[in-house]
């Protein structure tokens, strides 16, 4: 089983490693990774896996069949060739990786100044959204605005914690996502606390301090449904 270095220390930007197995279709499984794979509104890492043969662009990362305890890397076409058991040193592209981190932490953010139910999300390298279950847009969205960068000011601490899978399933009022399930089926499931401000369970990357985020502003906020909401988020 691959080691998702990713879920414990978000700032490596490399990371060696040994491949243990390439795919019929050449993808590269390996005993660990620093590459997140997309899933829950996150889009996969991008970089370089390179090896006594040569480097090997990663342009896709999967959970194969959606089996989210395993990660595939997918390399652009006419690179070198990987065999099992060969030693690489893996290298993000870290200027992306970062800025998908600092608005991944924004959108928990954002979850807490809207207090809805969240149906789908979205991060993205300069933009980023949630869809709530909101019958109404608020009226206040400048006074939302400025308490969302105050929150990001605040330089709360951004941490890790670890429950069961059991612990997940009997404490089902940490989710607040309806259409995404949290990251079980690895024995235990990762929550991410941002100071006091919120907690729920995520696999995704986030950056250690809300300073970090930066300034940022609300988008447009478009109508999806009878009592579904999109807003957006940008840096500002």
């Amino acid at each position: 089983m691959t080691d998702f270095v990713f879920r414990t220390d978000s700032y490596l930007k490399s990371l060696g490693a040994q491949v243990t197995d390439v795919t019929p279709e050449g993808g590269i499984v390996l005993d660990r990774t620093i590459f997140y794979a997309a899933s829950g509104g996150q889009p996969n890492d991008t970089g370089r896996i390179v090896s006594a043969a040569g480097t090997l662009p990663i342009v896709n990362v999967v959970h194969p069949e959606g089996d989210k305890t395993r990660i595939v890397h997918l390399p652009a076409d006419g690179g070198p060739t990987l065999s099992v058991g060969d030693a690489v040193t893996l290298e993000l592209d870290w200027e992306r990786r970062y800025r998908l981190m600092r608005m991944h932490t924004a959108l928990h953010l954002l979850s807490v100044v809207f207090p809805f139910p969240v149906t789908g999300g979205s991060v993205g390298e300069d933009k980023g959204r949630l869809d709530f279950d909101m019958p109404d847009v608020p009226g206040n969205l400048d006074e939302l605005e400025v308490r969302l960068n105050a929150m990001v000011a605040g330089n709360h601490a951004v941490a890790s914690e670890w429950i069961t899978d059991e612990q997940m399933a009997a404490n089902p009022g940490l989710i607040k996502t309806m259409k995404v399930k949290p990251p079980m089926g690895q024995g235990r499931v990762r929550l991410v606390r941002i100071g006091d401000v919120d907690l729920q369970p995520c696999g995704g990357t986030h950056v250690a301090n809300t300073s970090e985020i930066g300034p940022l502003k609300l988008g447009k906020i478009e109508k999806k449904g009878a009592q579904n909401r999109r807003v957006a988020l940008l840096f500002a």
